[in-house]
């Protein structure tokens, strides 16, 4: 057995130790730490389009909740299957351009159940370095060969296919915005090795959902390559406001996940409210193109204000702003001294990202006001270059 006062001490020596922050939420955009007396603009949310508050979803979760209760009671293969689940099942493969699609408990949920359905011990994998844990504990439940390729390197991927591709299933994973660098991946070309090599595709838009592409569709359908991969999953606790998650494709493939995946399998279903809640995002989506207007707005205006107060990192091209500090102490230092100041940016460490590239993620939203975002981005630039 582990030692585990031993691991909890090695964990605090080396800035690892993870705990619980200890929020309250007054209000959209703020948080407030119970060892902290002030508010503090939150810039850790995944609530890009600030659709959490948003009266329509509001209005839709209350009358699900207040008509179905608060539950589902069972599996969907038992007596848990809704209609507002199908509803939304059938609003997301539209999103998405897809026949089907299956709603999981969660993204985590989503990736270990549909990734080892997919593909065993007789096949391999191709993944990304940088992919998401939920996909990497996928991999490793299906027992599958597993190569890694260098984070968004085509070349890397293809020098792998070309030398253990193989005469079984082959599955290559990918997000298209990844969640840690905020950059996004060459979709096209991993689409042409996949065409290449015969390969299953999937690829993961929990952070690109709702934010790209005319309707908000993600970066599959912003260009044009929805038509040409097998499957792709996304989180419904996102830029979507709710909770859950999906995985959209052909209708045999979404009926052999039905079959195949344990994760969905033995799982109670979603809450009504949040599939209602959900569903009424999506609908928004097209309807209110504006919140997508509104948040890249605010994103130009975070990273204008950072590059004119003199931090040179790239900045990336997506609402997600990563700011590598390196050492796990001084990366928690800096996110104190903001605190003190009024911000609050998680430091993200290892094993989330690799050793020595500790960092501040900040996560642009809608519920963060234009003069808000300019003044933080000024106090963050001047902390971080007096570091």
């Amino acid at each position: 057995m582990v030692d585990i006062a031993a691991y909890l001490k090695r964990q605090q020596k080396e800035g690892r130790l993870r705990q619980l922050p200890g929020l309250l939420h007054p209000d959209g955009g703020r948080v407030r730490l119970e060892a902290v007396a002030h508010d503090l603009l939150d810039f850790s949310s995944n609530d890009y389009l600030g659709l959490t508050r948003h009266p329509l979803l509001l209005v839709a979760a209350a009358e699900a909740l207040s008509r179905y209760g608060t539950g589902a009671g069972a599996a969907r293969l038992m007596s848990g299957d809704f209609e507002l689940h199908r509803e939304l099942e059938l609003a997301l493969a539209r999103l998405k351009e897809q026949e089907a699609a299956l709603l999981f408990g969660s993204g985590y949920l989503a990736n270990i159940g549909l990734i080892p359905a997919l593909v065993g011990r007789h096949d391999v994998i191709f993944s990304d370095k940088l992919n998401h844990a939920s996909i990497q504990d996928g991999c490793r439940l299906a027992g599958a060969r597993l190569h890694r390729f260098a984070h968004n390197d085509c070349n890397h991927l293809e020098d792998l296919l070309k030398r253990h591709r193989g005469a079984k299933e082959a599955l290559i994973v990918v997000e298209s915005l990844y969640s840690m660098d905020g950059d996004i991946c060459p979709l096209a070309d991993v689409v042409t090795l996949k065409e290449r090599y015969g390969c299953l595709l999937l690829v993961d838009e929990a952070h690109a959902t709702g934010l790209f592409g005319d309707n908000g569709a993600g970066l599959l359908a912003a260009e044009g390559l929805a038509h040409r991969v097998d499957l792709v999953m996304g989180t419904l606790g996102k830029a979507l406001g709710s909770y859950g998650a999906y995985v959209a494709g052909e209708q045999r493939l979404i009926s052999f996940l039905l079959n195949r995946a344990r994760s969905f399998i033995f799982s109670t279903a979603l809450p009504p409210a949040s599939a209602a809640a959900a569903l009424a995002a999506v609908e928004l989506l097209a309807a209110e193109p504006q919140l997508r207007q509104d948040l890249w707005h605010r994103v130009e205006i975070f990273k204008s204000g950072l590059t004119h107060g003199g931090v040179e990192a790239d900045l990336g091209p997506s609402q997600i702003v990563p700011l590598v500090v390196g050492e796990n102490q001084a990366t928690l230092a800096l996110a104190r001294r903001l605190q003190e100041r009024g911000i609050y940016a998680t430091a993200v460490r290892p094993p989330t990202v690799p050793a020595g590239q500790a960092r501040l993620r900040f996560s642009v939203t809608n519920h963060l006001d234009i003069e808000d975002l300019s003044a933080a981005a000024a106090i963050i630039a001047t902390e971080l270059l007096q570091r």
